[in-house]
């Protein structure tokens, strides 16, 4: 296959995976799983592949081609320290030829030779300002990521990156949407709540908020909450349905 052959059915099956995926953890595990095996025949090497993704105001979000994989995330999540969180940190590509004669992570390098592995090549994903993340591949030979497969690892990795960024946008949209719609759910719910006390207690719409807002403060619970407790009384038993101040 040649390089502009191989590249089309890169962006062809990255672009799969985005769209075939539930959500981006789902993507995620899908993109190991392809990297690994797409690496691992390019290469020649037996490798295992991890993710790991930083988005602002959300927890740090990894994935594993499969069991030894996640293991070397757990390790990373140990330690706090690692190869893969150096390239997401410096945005450079990270080698470690050999684990047991790398000083940077001891802790960290200590857990991947116990997992069998001893070469680590770490690289960044180019994502959106407010997003990071890198890419490991790991290898059970010392010197396993010599410079011609660093190169077929970095162009891998764009072409990655472009899909995660995709994917991660497309989760923040669905996201968006979903508090969009907890949003209104949660304002149809006071907008009622506000009628019934208005028809209960013959008042106006701001009087019957503050009565609301005050239920809402005495019970120590959101305004929300509150109008679906009333929501619910009222629609099993209209007459039930009042608050005691």
């Amino acid at each position: 296959m040649t390089g502009a052959r191989l590249g089309q059915y890169l962006a062809e099956r990255l672009q799969d995976l985005v769209l075939e995926s539930a959500d981006v953890q789902d993507f995620l595990r899908e993109l190991c799983v392809f990297s690994a095996g797409f690496i691992g025949k390019a290469t020649g090497l037996p490798v295992l592949c991890a993710v790991t993704l930083t988005r602002s105001r959300r927890p740090v979000t990894s994935a594993g081609s499969g069991p030894g994989a996640r293991l070397l995330e757990e390790i990373q999540q140990a330690t706090g320290q690692s190869p893969s969180l150096a390239a997401l940190e410096s945005g450079a590509t990270v080698s470690v030829p050999d684990a047991r004669a790398d000083s940077r992570w001891p802790r960290y390098n200590r857990g991947v030779m116990r997992a069998g592995q001893l070469s680590v090549l770490s690289l960044p994903l180019r994502l959106d300002p407010d997003a990071a993340a890198s890419v490991s591949f790991f290898a059970p030979e010392a010197g396993a990521f010599d410079d011609e497969a660093v190169v077929i690892c970095e162009a891998f990795a764009a072409r990655a990156g472009k899909a995660l960024r995709l994917a991660v946008r497309i989760g923040a949209s669905k996201d968006l949407n979903e508090d969009l719609l907890d949003a209104l759910k949660s304002r149809t719910s006071i907008n009622l709540a506000s009628g019934i006390v208005m028809g209960q207690s013959r008042c106006s719409q701001a009087e019957a908020f503050a009565i609301l807002s005050k239920v809402s403060s005495n019970r120590n619970v959101k305004l929300r909450v509150v109008a679906e407790d009333l929501l619910r009384k009222f629609d099993t038993t209209p007459d039930a349905a009042h608050f005691n101040g």
